[in-house]
């Protein structure tokens, strides 16, 4: 247990922070995982921009770094792209 009342506080500091950074990345899995798993046209929309939206804003909060956001947002558009051309593809077959 710390002694002096700075280390005392940034036990607290240092432990709200965990939680707060465990929850973000939590649902940021959560997110893209509920994103990359939808293969219809009308809910893709919609699950894609909220987590393109969430990893910005995990990134832009430092939790993630920006390359890491960058590469998740790259996979999302991926699936995305792929998700909404294959309607086409089979309506001109």
């Amino acid at each position: 247990m710390a002694n002096h009342k700075s280390a005392k506080k940034r036990i607290k500091v240092t432990e709200r922070r965990r939680v707060e950074n465990k929850t973000s990345l939590s649902k940021l899995k959560t997110l893209t995982k509920k994103a990359l798993g939808i293969s219809e046209k009308e809910e893709i929309e919609k699950a894609y921009k909220e987590a393109v939206a969430y990893t910005d804003k995990v990134s832009a909060k430092g939790r993630i770094h920006k390359n890491t956001a960058a590469r998740r947002k790259a996979a999302l558009t991926k699936h995305f792209n792929a998700v909404v051309a294959a309607p086409k593809a089979e309506a001109k077959a």
